[in-house]
């Protein structure tokens, strides 16, 4: 028998004599057990040789401090296992070959000993809520059994459950947007878009648009709301009313977008404009209130253009599908044009009805083959599809209007953050083209201009205040592009449209000259006059700077009456008569007025709001290609839920996907902005 001074290891298996049952913890896998005087017996690290206490004559100490000692990281040779690779049973150090062990430690599972159910289940949730699965995924057997074999202490939640996870998540994320909103140093602007469904009922999605402390642009979903009749006249109205409440902006409305069909949008105009003015405070008036969506319109009217060769279009549809059909009839194809010396950069391609600009890409690409599609034709008896040359020539037409709308389209894309500033450049330009094409001698041009000009005209007449304003707080061209691009627009009478932007700009500025401004850091003139817009500068005589805390409050206060006369200029006026700033391409205008905020501290709030109208309801990074001239549709799964939870499911997907927004203003310094 082994002596106190003379002990042996015992192995993982208890002793025969105990005909005890093998021990299945992962413990022993990295301890052994060993036998002190008494009868009593100790477990033994195999990494580190350290010894705790098991079992005491028949009192059993457990293995949780065994545990401990091996998923805290507690033992130091796992501490260093970063550094050198954890050594398991049976391995070897002398570059000879191991015996694999019987079972392999994983340190992830130690790592998760301590299982959360409900943050689990709030995991599964947001999974739902993002990837948009039907909620009764986590009744599937085989998602079920996944999860089983990734962590089997989860209890599995029912269709039920996962509701309530969902709405509990949808309330959390509310509160805390909400109490974002309530901060916001603007207002805001909301986007109003239509929803239907198989059945008779309607949904109406409500976004809001903003500028935060940081001048970050930002749109969040705020409401996806049931309503009985979608389209009649007090729809919208008690739709933006219930939303406003429900956040808290009654007073922070600025605009609407509107995604309507232009023949309705008159009377959704006149009715909100009537109904939310007499509750809400609205800017210049209401003149800004409402507006339409560019890439609507861009969209009707490219639908409209194609419309009028739908027959053309079908038939280049038929003739790609019939050489796309095989690889002989391509390589045949290929052939005939290589013969009539056609070297096109294009390639011939099919088009998705549902995205208007891969129809204008078939259609450019199919025009420059249109000689090979007749030759074709010739040679071939089962093709017949080939258009006449007339055809092509109304194809060439559609193709030239059609691009106007293509690059528009792609230049508000392609800018990150979509600020109104940039409308009113890609508008006036389309406008002046289509003026042209009505006056040109080719019946078939003046005739297809002549429809596209009266429904971009009427989007003109409704908007080009919102949009002109917009572009002349951009400083690379303030009110200069308004002078400069209005009378290729309205000839003689350019002026006086001039005149209205001008007298709305100030009117305006002086209603946000009313407001009461916050007490913010002084602006003071860099050394030299230069001012941060590379412009020219002599409108700081009115700024001081003054110690926070020198008691000297009240002389401020007198300064500041006694310099009134002295500053005789506004801020917009100062701003309108100084130089413009070089247009680089990687120009940033939140950046700009970030960085002027001090200088301009009412004309930037102006400029916050102004900027944030969403002149677009397609938001950054999203086609503007898609957007139909009418609403969307909800799936038939997503119809048959309970509307709060529709509502939770596109609120919650589109907040949670974002990173937080910055709500509070930045600490002040030691410098305040005297008014005058």
């Amino acid at each position: 028998m082994a002596g106190a001074n003379d002990m042996e290891l015992i192995s993982t298996e208890a002793p025969p004599a105990s005909k005890r049952r093998r021990k299945k913890s992962l413990v022993w896998e990295h301890f052994t057990i060993e036998v002190v005087d008494g009868g009593c017996t100790r477990a033994c690290c195999k990494l580190c040789k350290q010894t705790f206490a098991y079992s005491s004559g028949t009192k059993i100490a457990g293995t949780s401090h065994l545990k401990r000692h091996i998923a805290l990281g507690s033992c130091p040779k796992i501490k260093n296992q970063d550094k050198k690779p954890l050594m398991l049973p049976g391995a070897q150090t002398d570059g000879n070959s191991m015996d694999p062990p019987k079972r392999r430690y994983r340190r992830s599972n130690w790592n998760n000993a301590l299982f959360e159910q409900e943050i689990s289940c709030g995991s599964l949730a947001k999974m739902i809520i993002l990837h948009e699965y039907p909620l009764h995924i986590v009744e599937h057997p085989g998602f079920v059994s996944f999860v089983q074999s990734l962590q089997p202490r989860f209890r599995m939640m029912s269709a039920n459950d996962t509701e309530r996870e969902i709405l509990s998540v949808y309330q959390k994320e509310k509160q805390s947007l909400m109490q974002t909103l309530g901060n916001l140093p603007g207002r805001i602007s909301l986007t109003i878009n239509l929803w239907t469904t198989s059945q008779t009922l309607g949904y109406v999605c409500l976004s809001g648009q903003f500028i935060d402390y940081e001048w970050r642009l930002h749109r969040r979903m705020l409401n996806f709301m049931m309503v009985a009749s979608p389209h009649s006249e007090n729809a919208l109205s008690e739709a933006i009313e219930i939303c406003l409440s429900d956040w808290n902006m009654q007073t922070k409305l600025f605009t609407i977008t509107l995604d309507n069909n232009c023949s309705s949008h008159d009377i959704y105009s006149a009715n909100l404009r009537d109904h939310l003015t007499n509750k809400n405070t609205l800017m210049l008036k209401g003149q800004l209130f409402v507006v339409r969506c560019y890439a609507h319109i861009l969209n009707a009217i490219a639908q409209d253009v194609m419309a009028s060769i739908h027959g053309i279009i079908y038939n280049i549809r038929e003739s790609v599908k019939f050489i796309k059909a095989s690889h002989a009839r391509e390589e045949k194809f290929a052939e005939i044009a290589l013969q009539l010396e056609i070297f096109s950069t294009n390639n011939v391609c099919l088009d998705v009805a549902s995205q208007w600009n891969t129809t204008y890409l078939m259609l450019v690409a199919a025009k420059d083959y249109k000689q090979a599609f007749a030759c074709l034709e010739n040679c071939d008896d089962s093709y017949n599809e080939a258009p006449s040359t007339e055809d092509w020539k109304k194809v060439e037409i559609v193709c030239s209007f059609l691009k106007l709308f293509y690059d528009s389209a792609n230049v508000i894309m392609s800018t990150e953050d979509p600020t109104a500033n940039i409308f009113f450049q890609e508008a006036w330009k389309i406008l002046v083209e289509l003026t042209n094409a009505t006056r040109n001698d080719d019946d078939t041009v003046s005739c297809i201009a002549k429809e596209m000009h009266e429904k971009f005209d009427k989007y003109w007449k409704d908007c080009s205040l919102i949009l002109a304003i917009a572009v002349v707080m951009d400083p690379r061209f303030k009110l200069k592009l308004v002078e400069f691009s209005f009378p290729k627009i309205y000839g003689e009478d350019a002026a006086r449209y001039v005149t209205v932007v001008s007298d709305a700009l100030h009117e305006l500025y002086l209603e946000y000259v009313a407001q009461p401004l916050p007490l913010t850091p002084a602006y003071i003139e860099p050394e030299g006059g230069a001012n941060m817009s590379n412009g020219n500068n002599d409108s700081n005589q009115g700024t001081i700077t003054v110690s926070a805390g020198d008691g000297l409050v009240d002389f401020d206060i007198f300064i500041s009456e006694t310099a009134m006369d002295l500053h005789t200029k506004s801020e917009l006026d100062q701003y309108l008569e100084e130089a413009l700033v070089p247009r680089i391409q990687e120009f940033d205008i939140l950046n700009w007025w970030k960085l002027n905020n001090l200088k301009y501290p009412t004309l930037s709030r102006m400029a916050r709001d102004v900027l944030a109208i969403p002149v677009s309801m397609v938001g950054p990074g999203c086609s503007i290609f898609g957007v139909g001239t009418g609403g969307r549709m909800l799936d038939e799964y997503r119809s048959s839920l309970r509307p709060d939870i529709v509502e939770a499911l596109f609120c919650a997907r589109d907040w949670i996907q974002y990173s937080p927004i910055v709500s509070e203003p930045p600490s002040t310094t030691s410098t305040v902005k005297m008014e005058y």
